[in-house]
């Protein structure tokens, strides 16, 4: 486990197979049950936060990094990562507090080492993960699979059964 402080669990597919549609659905059903959610989504795009003509973006132009915004109601902080570097999870995880959290979701990191649920859509003919990733740790799907008896098969279309999932066998809370 990357911090064994807090239960960190990778939702894992190909582009297109709706991870963030899941989480969506996903994350009210665990928070309706009191949990603190974090979650961390890797992109593999260039993207920006920040606004070209923002005090802040000006902040950051002229070189300042970190620069962290902050209102009553939300913070966000930009770091420019100099050299530009992959990002690795652990590294990522350093971020949270883990007194303010209960469990950390994780969107992409597919390559790295610790546990994930696989999301499959068989019409997309994209290759099975699990089969060369020994940390996934179930499958959810929209058609049922032959798999392994190790490996819990979820209903992609139920955020509630893969929520009642992730109290029972991450957070090991019946």
């Amino acid at each position: 486990m990357l911090n064994a402080k807090i239960p960190v669990l990778g939702f894992a597919a190909a582009s297109g197979t709706g991870k963030t549609t899941l989480l969506t659905q996903l994350i009210p059903v665990l928070k309706q049950s009191g949990l603190r959610i974090g979650l961390i989504k890797h992109s593999h795009h260039d993207f920006e936060v920040d606004r070209p003509g923002k005090d802040s973006f000006r902040l950051r132009e002229a070189g300042a990094s970190p620069v962290m915004l902050v209102s009553r109601y939300r913070r966000a902080m930009i770091t420019e990562f100099i050299p530009e570097k992959e990002p690795r999870l652990d590294e990522q995880l350093k971020q949270f507090d883990p007194s303010e959290l209960d469990l950390i979701l994780v969107e992409g990191f597919k390559a790295e080492k610790f546990p994930k649920i696989e999301l499959h859509r068989p019409v997309l003919k994209k290759p099975l993960l699990y089969l060369n990733d020994p940390d996934i740790i179930a499958i959810a799907t929209d058609v049922a699979l032959e798999t392994p008896a190790y490996l819990t098969q979820l209903d992609l279309n139920q955020p509630k059964m893969i929520a009642a999932f992730i109290q029972n066998h991450v957070m090991k809370k019946p």
